[in-house]
């Protein structure tokens, strides 16, 4: 059909031309056009490509709009006709939630790879192309960045996406052949410099016109094997940058069962084996098998379904014969034909919750697949897939090597995990409480983990008794994180004890403590600070190494910070500590903390420190309460690092 259509902004007609030549100069014209100038009605759409929505909906070139949060905003009827969108899902479904796919594809590919190009458009501003659809009719689709319009008070850019069919496999002209490998990761942006041919982020060789409207030689098509093994590669590259994002097991657990929906998948739930439990050689005997149920997934319409499923944190249980075991013992993808077994005994003993047979017949899955995850050469867990239509022999090879790949990130997350487990159990046990102090003075102290995250540091703290009823209190932190933090850190305090017995001024301790720990190369520096409480006398001497200023609250609820002079870091060899005598009020309460306490991201130190100054702490009540001020004030969930406070007030005379 031969349509005429609004003129781009280089008096092209778009539309009659784009049969004559290749389909990607005709996405470059057709860009152009939706980008003119022109300002139609104050709908998304309009605003977004300056065409009247009248002018979009006729179009025969594709267009469609996504938001900066990869959801569809606006998609004329073309691009639904070409991609397979529904049309239900142009109105705010995330891109990848919907398969972009006609009949006789899967989409899974294609969705995978639209939204890393998507994403990578957002970031950096360059115009993308990638070819999407089955090989005997694939599409050329052109992602470009679209600035917020002023004056409809957006905040975010948009993504413009145009679709046409590709013609360039019906072109004669001879192929050269593209970067050998090349996957979405690796989409070259739309304004390369001009040459016969680009690659795309799918990794096809394909034709590219200039930007003078003249198409260059165009590129035949590559064989339909190369051409799957191209979508697969990239399938495989978005899925390494979408899953293991993080080292928490249950987030990483969602992302996969995330990402096979819907594009491989109607619904999808990933089992693990529970924590503590012993390591299991993948392909032997198991019997019944309880799992852990890690994460569920599915498709939109099916969420009212999956509330009677299983749900992430609960246990899951898998009968000796069941679909899951058989594939753990077999070390392979084993495939159920559910519309193949009847509803009695033989669908109980493939599926061994009976609520979720229920659900797969409630939902029309046809087929459900079940793949070990397994890393290292033990059982991790399973992955299980399900959806209506059957999984094909390339499916398959798809799903196990996504199931290897996802495996390896969740055994890595659990190893970690158990590190930083065991590095958290060490120094609690290793961190006890300060030893007595004298009886003139009262302590309260508290250790918290990092709230963001599992990780441990080496803070700790101590009160060492001296002679004449004096008391020497202690903070520091060793620098790093992990079993290794912890263990230096109870050395550090072994040596503290040591040195402090000898009666010395806090500058010397500090100089004794600094040329033993500098004696070992392998040691980790730490900062520390130490005050040395005198009631007697009503004061209290500091000496720094590094450390961050100790906090003096006043019974009237002010909090100052004492300038004490800083020195290096212990274990530097440097030397160099000074000291600074303060008098010490009746009823002053002395705070001595680590960096997780006040310190940010994104935030100077300084800004972090008034922040804890100007806190109302409560120095006349119990110094319990004095720290649950501080620790909720300073938002602990918020810290990046492990929190260690004291706080100490002389007793009052009777």
């Amino acid at each position: 059909m031969e349509s005429v259509l609004p003129t781009g902004g280089r008096g092209e007609n778009v539309g009659a031309e784009a049969p004559k030549r290749d389909a990607a100069a005709a996405a470059d014209d057709a860009a152009d056009a939706v980008m003119a100038d022109a300002r139609g009605p104050a709908e998304p759409a309009a605003v977004a490509t300056g065409l009247p929505s009248q002018v979009l909906a006729a179009l025969p070139v594709g267009v469609a709009l996504l938001d900066a949060e990869l959801r569809w905003r606006y998609a004329n009827d073309a691009f639904l006709r070409l991609t397979g969108l529904p049309p239900e899902a142009s109105a705010g479904a995330p891109l990848t939630a919907t398969a972009l796919s006609r009949a006789g594809a899967s989409g899974f590919g294609e969705t995978a790879a639209t939204a890393h190009a998507a994403a990578l458009v957002l970031a950096d501003g360059e115009t993308r192309e990638l070819v999407a659809g089955p090989t005997h009719e694939p599409i050329r689709m052109r992602l470009q960045r679209v600035a917020p319009d002023p004056g409809t008070g957006a905040q975010t850019p948009l993504v413009l996406v145009v679709a046409l069919l590709d013609a360039t496999q019906e072109a004669p002209a001879t192929p050269s052949v593209g970067p050998a490998g090349a996957t979405a990761a690796q989409a070259v942006p739309a304004t390369a410099p001009d040459g016969p041919e680009a690659v795309t982020p799918a990794g096809a060789s394909v034709a590219v016109s200039g930007r003078g409207g003249e198409a260059m030689a165009p590129a035949s098509a590559p064989p339909e094997g190369e051409l799957r093994a191209r979508r697969r590669l990239a399938t495989l590259t978005a899925a390494g940058e979408r899953i293991g994002t993080t080292l928490d097991t249950d987030t990483t657990c969602a992302e996969l069962a995330g990402f096979t929906v819907p594009g491989l998948a109607d619904l999808a739930t990933v089992d693990i084996l529970p924590p503590g439990v012993p390591d299991h050689r993948l392909g032997m005997p198991l019997g019944t098998v309880r799992l852990l149920r890690a994460a569920v997934a599915g498709r939109p319409e099916l969420h009212q379904q999956l509330a009677t499923l299983a749900h992430p944190g609960e246990s899951v249980r898998h009968r000796e014969g069941s679909l899951v075991t058989r594939s753990l013992v077999a070390a392979k993808p084993v495939v159920l034909d559910l519309a193949a077994i009847d509803e009695g005994a033989e669908g109980a003993a493939a599926i061994s919750d009976p609520a979720t047979l229920e659900v797969y017949r409630a939902a029309g899955i046809a087929s459900v697949v079940a793949v070990p995850l397994a890393a290292r050469g033990h059982l991790v867990g399973a992955l299980i897939l399900a959806r209506g239509a059957e999984f094909s022999d390339d499916d398959l090879a798809l799903i196990e090597d996504l199931a290897a790949r996802a495996a390896l990130s969740i055994d890595n997350a659990r190893r970690y995990t158990r590190s930083q487990g065991i590095a958290l159990e060490l120094q609690r046990a290793l961190l006890a409480e300060p030893a007595n102090p004298h009886p003139n003075m009262e302590i309260a102290c508290r250790y918290l983990p990092s709230g963001s995250s599992s990780v441990v540091g080496g803070d700790w703290y101590e009160s060492v008794r001296l002679p004449f009823g004096r008391t020497l209190l202690v903070i520091g932190d060793v620098m790093g994180h992990g079993v290794e933090a912890a263990v230096d850190m109870s050395t550090y305090r072994s040596m503290l004890r040591y040195v402090a017995v000898m009666d010395l001024p806090p500058h010397r301790i500090l100089r004794q403590l600094d040329a033993m720990i500098s004696e070992n190369d392998a040691a980790r520096p730490a900062t520390c600070l130490l005050a040395l409480v005198d009631p007697p006398r009503n004061r209290v001497t500091f000496a720094s190494a590094g450390h961050l200023p100790p906090a003096l609250v006043t019974p009237n609820g002010v909090t100052e910070l004492v300038p004490v002079p800083s020195g290096p870091p212990l274990g530097t060899g440097v030397g160099g500590y000074q000291q600074l005598v303060r008098e010490l009020g009746s009823g002053d309460v002395l705070l001595l903390y680590t960096d997780g306490l006040v310190e940010r991201r994104h935030e100077d130190i300084d800004v972090s420190l008034e922040r804890l100054a100007a806190l109302p702490l409560p120095a006349a009540g119990d110094l319990d309460d004095l720290l649950d001020a501080a620790l909720h004030s300073s938002t602990p969930s918020e810290a990046e690092d492990d929190i260690a406070v004291l706080a100490a007030r002389v007793r009052l005379r009777p």
